[in-house]
């Protein structure tokens, strides 16, 4: 019998999942999407693995610069998740002008200071995955590590913290 999609969505959604912020910088301008569907591959040689929307443009993005960055978000970043979670978003710069951050030196792709971790990555390839894609990434670089920031969590469809409560609104 076929899963309802419904039921499927709303057990994954029990499953709570950090929150992270992926960035390509193209020659035009910066693109941004929040993932939660981020894992770990490889520790040698260093490696993760991120979901993306097979159509969408930062997938597209990604596998045509070959490269970006991912940052870990801190429970303090719910606002800028949300902003990045949503459709038909300006320029990954206009939407974190309040938000402190810098570029990698690899990638070029933001990275946001406050931060739990950040990854500077080279993309290795695409994996067709139903209606996503998943994106293994090499990682080059930590340009950011500050292991006792707050995490922001997915869980039940909103963004809290290690507590189950509201997020931040950083």
């Amino acid at each position: 019998m076929p899963v309802d999609p419904a039921a499927f969505a709303t057990a994954l959604a029990q499953h709570a999942a950090g929150v992270c912020l992926l960035t390509v910088r193209d020659d035009i301008d910066d693109v941004g999407t929040t993932v939660s569907s981020v894992m770990s591959v490889s520790a040698s040689p260093p490696l993760v693995a991120v979901g993306l929307a097979a159509d969408g443009y930062p997938a597209e993005v990604l596998e045509e610069v070959g490269s970006g960055a991912l940052t870990v978000l801190a429970a303090e970043h719910a606002i800028v998740a949300s902003r990045f979670a949503s459709a038909g978003r300006p320029s990954a710069r206009h939407l974190l002008e309040q938000v402190p951050w810098t570029r990698t030196t690899g990638s070029g792709a933001i990275v946001l200071s406050a931060g739990l971790a950040a990854l500077d990555c080279r993309l290795e390839r695409l994996v067709e995955a139903g209606d996503h894609v998943l994106a293994l990434l090499a990682v080059d670089d930590v340009p950011v590590l500050n292991p006792g920031a707050r995490p922001l969590l997915r869980l039940r469809g909103r963004f809290v913290d290690e507590a189950g409560g509201a997020a931040g609104r950083g």
